[in-house]
């Protein structure tokens, strides 16, 4: 349950940035998460609701999850291909000699704030 965690993280790293650029209020945080960095978004959203009325600042933020997609290159034959579906062989040439190339971020990707 790393969520709650990842939360109070985007929850600092936002209030930092608030004080540097001297900001008011934030209506909205988006987050980039990728489909097998283990956070479920779902998970984020409920522990967005319980989080942001703890805070000073983000009692009416929304909070925004975009998911990225798993993309894994194969060395052997240098194709890409979707993560989730084949895992760590290539579908392409049978290789095993692959690596993630997206998939496994969490980013804070835009901040709309006044």
């Amino acid at each position: 349950m790393h969520e709650l965690g990842t939360i109070y993280y985007v929850i600092d790293t936002v209030e930092k940035l608030m004080v540097e650029n001297d900001l008011k209020e934030v209506a909205s945080i988006t987050l980039e998460v990728g489909e097998v960095s283990g956070i479920i978004p779902d998970y984020l959203q409920d522990f967005w609701l319980y989080a942001r009325k703890k805070t000073e600042h983000f009692q009416n933020t929304e909070l925004k999850i975009e998911e990225l997609k798993a993309v894994t290159y194969c060395q052997d034959c240098g194709q890409t291909y979707p993560t989730m579906q084949y895992a760590k062989i290539c579908p392409y040439c049978k290789s095993g000699n692959t690596f993630l190339v997206t998939g496994n971020e969490y980013i804070i990707k835009e901040i709309e704030a006044m």
